[in-house]
């Protein structure tokens, strides 16, 4: 089977589409379950398309970019996947041997959309000095261009020159910039993080924190037990809270019920 010319352009802007609805407004194209069964659609399989998209799904389950982090995207991956995958016919084996290594490529273009996209937000900073609205707009609407462009081109470069293009991409990519780039999704997650126990009520709750921190280092808790050790503390947490405030509401009712007239034994 060949790939048609609309076929390649349809499937190019949803790439570049599926990456902004996860920064925005995530209403789940960008999971790689609905990204394989929306390109299988394209290319005329979407039995195909949803088995390599659930397969790259259960890869990502539990996993999100939280604090700046970058992930493999099994995304992109499912995307081409699918589409050689239904173009060779060789099944969904083939289909993941070309996803994984892409999903793991595109970690460094995942970086690189980052650290491009702070270019606009810099300009709109400057607007924001000289109350320039629409310079504020069009550079945050510029901003989506590096994270568009990140998922798009790969794309396009696998569906014009092929599944050997991945594999030369890994192999002639310079050690210096994957080690660099390596480097830089190394430090983003801590710089993020820490963004974020900024904001948080972490001095109220730094107990908890300690608690997940020695769950996850030294025992060596994969990361479901440690969320299920918060639920429980959120849960306790909650319930000491709702008793206090139930505490608080009924000690005035009482006090009222004290002094609303009634006789005690010594007054009689």
């Amino acid at each position: 089977m060949a790939i048609e010319t609309w076929q390649i352009l349809v499937i190019c802007l949803f790439a570049f589409l599926q990456i902004l609805d996860v920064i925005t407004v995530n209403i789940g194209i960008g999971y790689p379950l609905n990204a394989g069964m929306i390109t299988g659609i394209i290319m005329g399989d979407m039995t195909t398309g949803l088995a390599v998209g659930a397969t790259l799904q259960l890869m990502v389950l539990g996993v999100g970019t939280y604090g700046g982090a970058s992930i493999p995207d099994f995304t992109t991956g499912a995307i081409i996947g699918t589409i050689f995958a239904i173009i060779s016919g060789k099944g969904l084996e083939f289909a993941i041997g070309i996803g994984v290594p892409v999903g793991l490529l595109l970690i460094q273009l995942d970086i690189l959309a980052r650290f491009l996209n702070t270019f606009f937000l810099h300009r709109v900073i400057k607007a924001i000095d000289r109350l320039d609205i629409r310079a504020i707009e069009r550079n945050i609407l510029a901003g989506a261009l590096p994270w568009g462009l990140s998922r798009m081109l790969p794309v396009l470069l696998v569906l014009v020159f092929g599944e050997h293009f991945v594999q030369a991409v890994l192999h002639y990519v310079p050690e210096w910039l994957t080690g660099g780039l390596k480097v830089a999704g190394g430090v983003l997650p801590v710089v993020g993080i820490g963004i974020l126990l900024r904001y948080l009520p972490t001095r109220q709750f730094f107990p908890w924190l300690l608690i997940g921190f020695f769950a996850a280092a030294w025992l060596k808790t994969p990361m479901l037990g440690v969320a299920v050790l918060g639920i429980a503390g959120a849960i306790m947490h909650y319930r000491t809270v709702s008793r206090s405030e139930k505490q608080t509401a009924d000690a005035p009712r009482a006090a009222m019920q004290t002094t609303s007239g009634e006789i005690d034994d010594d007054e009689i």
